[in-house]
């Protein structure tokens, strides 16, 4: 009998090896760009999205400022473009933000399209159910500018830098990006259910309770204010994770900003809404919910690595790193991206 269960023993350990060493790993990336107004702002900005995705080369790609001007289908002219250089992607009509998949997919949805948009694919990687969402959230009452010393709404200087909290937060309460992640969060824990895969990317056009901390209160002219910024705290609340904060959790040394991006082919006064400020924020994000198969391996920002500070164009001097833009860079953000590693 001793014997018997040794050898069951044995063959159960042997078949636990087969099946370990069956599960491959795959790569899963994830690209947030926005696009500022489909490319149209810089001359060759559309051959520069087209260029970018085409270098990066990414599974999924949340596209922002999707406009389909002139009656065109911004997605369906991306598709025929990214076939031309031999890269095959997936995707379908959506209005203010994006969404493009390597992966064919089985399902779309429009999750919130008022003051901002947010749509969301589903796609099947290699017998895994993913759920990709795209946000691009209301731009107005862009309470980041409160306490630099703008008004978020007209744009305009103000007297004097708001250091009220229960202003700035009654103030960026006032959009509608909280209403935005309340329904993202709402479709997406029925994705969480289904035991799909969830990431979020997306120009927030807000910044992160996990940037405005105590360590940053007293730079890049946050005059003193540690403020915990709505979205990020809705999201941290149910579990998402911030992927350029989990591999670089020091505003300080990695601020990670996204906006505004130095882009040489501009006049920086289009580049820079508050002149007199050093207005550099990370609005642009990748999150994604908790996986035990899924595992963050690289989180970076994508192109230019320089911003705009006091209406000037400036080198960032921290410690954050930089995927350069291959030819063009379209837009006045940065972009992210951020690579995983998934057990299938």
């Amino acid at each position: 009998m001793r014997q018997i269960k040794t050898a069951l023993l044995l063959f159960g350990c042997l078949i636990l090896l087969a099946a370990k060493g069956m599960a491959k790993d795959i790569r899963l990336s994830v690209l947030q760009l926005n696009i500022w107004q489909e490319g149209t702002m810089v001359p060759g900005g559309y051959d520069g999205i087209v260029d970018q995705i085409t270098s990066i080369d990414p599974d999924f790609v949340t596209l922002s400022e999707v406009r389909n001007y002139n009656n065109t289908r911004l997605c369906d002219r991306l598709l025929a473009s990214l076939a031309a250089k031999g890269k095959k992607y997936y995707s379908f009509f959506s209005q203010g933000s994006g969404l493009l998949s390597r992966y064919p997919v089985t399902d779309s949805a429009v999750i919130f399209s008022e003051s901002g948009a947010i749509y969301k694919l589903v796609a099947n990687v290699k017998g895994r159910e993913v759920a990709v969402y795209s946000a691009h959230l209301d731009y107005l009452n862009y309470a980041v500018y409160l306490p630099r010393g703008y008004d978020g709404v007209t744009w305009k200087k103000m007297a004097a830098p708001c250091t009220n909290l229960d202003s700035i937060m009654a103030s960026n309460l006032a959009s509608k990006r909280d209403e935005g992640i309340a329904a993202f969060l709402r479709a997406a824990g029925e994705d969480i259910k289904a035991k799909r895969l969830v990431f979020l990317g997306g120009d927030f056009n807000e910044a992160s309770h996990l940037d405005w901390t105590p360590a940053t209160k007293n730079l890049f002219d946050h005059h003193g204010m540690v403020v915990p910024w709505t979205c990020s705290v809705m999201l941290q609340g149910k579990g998402y994770k911030d992927s350029y904060r989990v591999l670089f959790p020091s505003p300080e040394k990695n601020p990670g900003f996204t906006f505004p991006a130095d882009n040489k082919a501009v006049d920086v006064k289009k580049l820079a809404w508050a002149p007199d400020a050093d207005e550099r924020e990370r609005i642009d994000y990748i999150y994604f919910y908790p996986d035990k198969k899924l595992k963050l391996q690289k989180s970076m920002v994508v192109g230019p690595s320089g911003s705009i500070v006091r209406n000037q164009r400036v080198e960032e001097t921290g410690k954050d790193q930089f995927l350069l833009p291959a030819g063009t860079w379209p837009t006045d953000h940065k972009g992210l991206l951020s690579v995983f590693k998934l057990e299938i």
